[in-house]
């Protein structure tokens, strides 16, 4: 899931890209298992080989951990600056290019992240994602 912060750019296929590129612990495991299988029984596989193998596998089990943690505290983050929005006055981006001003009036939490209210002059705008907040005012 990609993380929404106020000022980011959002790229997607650079996600996918990275997605078609790694290997998950399911795979590494097959992978793994198949080495093992199908290895020569006159040479089989040598213990540092094997060790380095499995040392491996905890530092993919490790660094699949850290990534779940890093997205949840990403989450909170973008969590923490929605909800500092609330009651401010704010310029977001039209789709047209040019800013609207406006002042965050709720903050409605989506299965894709936080999604601002805001009060404009022009009337009330849903659905706003914090990368199109251009400029917060005191």
């Amino acid at each position: 899931m990609a993380i929404d912060s106020i000022g980011t750019v959002v790229n997607n296929g650079s996600a996918s890209l990275q997605a078609r590129n790694t290997i998950d612990q399911e795979g590494f495991i097959k992978l793994f298992l198949s080495q093992l299988q199908f290895q020569d029984p006159l040479e089989p596989v040598d213990n540092r080989e094997f060790l380095a193998q499995l040392a491996q596998f905890s530092n993919l089990e490790q660094s699949r951990q850290l990534g779940i943690n890093m997205e949840g505290m990403l989450t909170m983050e973008s969590s923490s600056q929605a909800l500092a929005l609330l009651s401010r006055a704010v310029d977001v981006m039209q789709v047209t290019g040019g800013n609207i001003a406006g002042t965050v009036a709720a903050v409605q939490f989506t299965t894709t992240g936080p999604e601002l209210t805001i009060n404009t002059a022009a009337g009330v705008l849903t659905g706003i994602r914090l990368p199109q907040v251009s400029l917060v005012k005191p």
